[in-house]
């Protein structure tokens, strides 16, 4: 028979956090906080998304107006091997943004407009493949962060695609 080993472990102590007026009006106040933003944050996101793309196209419509029509030319050109060129691309351009814009804004046609976008956005960013030289070739050009700044809106895109598709954000407990 061998004898019990007396455990030498440290003993686990769990202290709970002191309840104090403040820390209870704060944790009431974050868990307001939370509910707001589970019910709002996603529809804000949306319209945001709208509204950019909206004036973006709307932009397209008017010659000379948009800082992107030289990038949007060459990229619709390309993509379309020729057969969408000059200010049919732009103008192309400008009723599918308009178009995105609008479904986000108005939440009609939201899965239509979600897929066009995420064709638009396929398109969108395809000028960091084809014309890696002319937006990055001697460092960050204006229009390689133009270009760029579409990574925020694939990334916002997919949120609402998700949301729209059935996903719930939830208030979950918090980590002490």
């Amino acid at each position: 028979m061998t004898a019990a080993r007396p455990d030498t472990s440290l003993p686990t102590v769990t202290r709970a956090r002191p309840a104090t007026w403040f820390t209870d009006r704060s944790d009431a106040a974050l868990v307001a906080l939370t509910a707001v933003l589970v019910r709002w944050s996603v529809p804000a996101l949306r319209v945001m998304l709208g509204l950019v793309f909206l004036g973006f196209g709307v932009l397209k419509f008017f010659p000379g107006a948009s800082p992107a029509e030289q990038i949007v030319t060459q990229t619709v050109e390309a993509l379309t091997l020729g057969v969408v060129e000059g200010a049919g691309a732009v103008l192309l351009t400008a009723v599918v943004e308009t178009f995105i814009g609008l479904t986000l804004l108005s939440g009609r046609w939201l899965r239509a407009g979600l897929v066009v976008l995420a064709v638009a956005l396929v398109g969108m960013m395809s000028p960091v493949v084809l014309f890696a030289d002319e937006l990055f070739g001697d460092g960050m050009t204006l229009m390689g962060q133009y270009v760029l700044k579409d990574v925020v809106f694939v990334a916002g895109a997919s949120v609402v695609a998700a949301v729209t598709l059935g996903a719930r954000l939830t208030c979950g407990a918090r980590d002490a």
